[in-house]
């Protein structure tokens, strides 16, 4: 490994440690092995290492959603697929998962100004990345209209579902909840 590659790898590992607030550069250039110019050469500022660090550790995530490894089980677009989706993302929440990291963004984002406008920037592919695994097709097929409507949808659930989960893990809800929570919508919604 480089050392671009290097610093990623010990800013992820000091994102998991100390957060984001708490994480210096020294603490990356100590975890990487690498040296303090290295982060301005590579990433810019240690905000936008930090940034692409927790990008690159939430994208590791999309193999939990979808499972196993295996097949999604459940016709894409159906309650079924939102229910199985959902409970697979419950799964990698809980105390000391990543997730707590969105939380200390969106609280301390005023402080972290350039490293919240690059995670917002974020969303969006982060919307795109959640329309195929429930409504199926491939990511790189999803519209700009649909990752800023139905993306951004599934974005703000896992927003919301961030937030329970951290704040009380026994009261936030299951994924069971959730799809009927969302078939009362359409219920609602269709006059069914």
């Amino acid at each position: 490994m480089g050392h671009r590659e290097d610093l990623l790898e010990g800013a992820k590992r000091c994102l998991l440690a100390k957060g984001f607030v708490r994480t210096t550069a020294r603490d990356i250039v100590k975890e990487s092995g690498t040296n303090l110019a290295s982060i301005g050469y590579h990433y810019g500022s240690k905000d936008a290492l930090l940034a692409q660090a927790y990008v690159s550790l939430v994208e590791g995530m999309g193999d939990a959603f979808e499972g196993d490894g295996a097949a999604m089980s459940a016709e894409p677009g159906s309650l079924e697929r939102f229910q199985e989706v959902w409970g697979n993302v419950i799964g990698t929440m809980g105390p000391g998962s990543i997730w707590r990291l969105s939380m200390e963004i969106t609280v301390m984002g005023d402080q972290l100004p350039e490293l919240r406008d690059q995670l917002a920037r974020a969303q969006r592919e982060a919307g795109r990345g959640f329309v195929p695994m429930l409504m199926g097709g491939r990511e790189e097929d999803v519209s700009d209209e649909t990752a800023d409507t139905l993306g951004m949808f599934y974005v703000t659930l896992m927003t919301g579902l961030i937030a329970q989960w951290s704040f009380d893990p026994k009261t936030a809800p299951s994924a069971e909840q959730l799809t009927e929570g969302l078939r009362q919508v359409i219920a609602a919604a269709t006059g069914k």
